[in-house]
């Protein structure tokens, strides 16, 4: 009888500075991520946490707490073969907790949400390059940057406002994709994947069902046990729905993930190369 690939769950949660790691206690977890300016978005569920990070949670993102530096949560999932690898990153923005006797706090979370509010100006008299605006944008939202597209000059770029407007800003003025996963500042170009993201569906490797047809290419849902990228590419090998066959670009990923439950699993959106 074939062993089953034991499924992991971690999340972390930064407590006084402090990545605390949880794997062991029930974890769901559901969110988001797009390939563009909209911010990603994750709500976790972590029962029974110590007693130090459930009050240090609910009172620091109290709306009554006028502490406002960014509480930082991860989320990584993965199979005990292959281990995990971090599916989410990103601030926290709300709190509650359930009624005893199994507390539960719920967490709602998006990227880079602390940056809203962080206001600048900034502006690039006559000629600047993209990946030169690049990098001073991903220094303003304190990210890595990965510029993947074709370089070009933009003229008299200027921006003043919530720092984390600059991702729309900056893919209107360059006619690229610009969006924030984890703690990346990605730029490409809209008709490229990024490099080194491949992931091949089938049947046999973890897809479920058929892909569904949408107006922009596919969506298509599928086991987490593989390394997947907003961005990326996705090469559908389906044996029932031969037709949609081939290679789309990730635009859009949801997840739902859970430890003790059935959900586990990749839902993608992905337009036609």
């Amino acid at each position: 009888m074939q062993q089953l690939d034991e499924r992991l769950v971690e999340v972390g949660i930064e407590v006084n500075g402090q990545l605390k790691k949880y794997r062991d206690l029930n974890i769901v977890a559901e969110g988001i991520k797009f390939a563009n300016a909209n911010q990603n978005e994750c709500t976790v569920k972590i029962s029974n946490v110590d007693k130090d990070t459930q009050n240090f949670i609910l009172n620091e993102t109290s709306p009554f707490n006028k502490n406002k530096t960014p509480k930082i949560l991860t989320l990584s999932a993965g199979r005990k073969s292959t281990d995990i690898s971090l599916i989410f990153s990103g601030d926290i923005v709300s709190s509650t907790v359930s009624q005893p006797p199994d507390t539960t706090i719920t967490l709602k979370c998006a990227t880079a949400n602390f940056k809203k509010g962080d206001v600048i100006s900034r502006s690039e008299p006559g000629e600047s390059n993209l990946s030169t605006i690049s990098k001073n944008v991903a220094s303003d939202l304190e990210l890595n940057l990965s510029f993947q597209a074709t370089d070009k000059s933009i003229s008299n770029y200027s921006f003043s406002g919530g720092s984390l407007n600059q991702v729309d800003v900056l893919g209107q003025a360059g006619n690229v994709d610009v969006f924030v996963d984890n703690d990346k500042l990605i730029v490409k170009d809209s008709d490229k994947e990024i490099t080194n993201s491949i992931t091949v569906l089938s049947s046999s490797s973890g897809m479920i069902g058929i892909p569904e047809t949408t107006e922009h290419g596919i969506k298509v849902k599928f086991l987490i046990q593989n390394i997947v990228e907003l961005g990326g590419l996705l090469r559908i090998e389906s044996e029932i729905y031969q037709s949609v066959n081939g290679d789309y670009i990730i635009y859009q990923l949801g997840f739902n993930i859970t430890n003790r439950d059935v959900p586990f699993y990749w839902v993608a959106s992905a337009k036609r190369k």
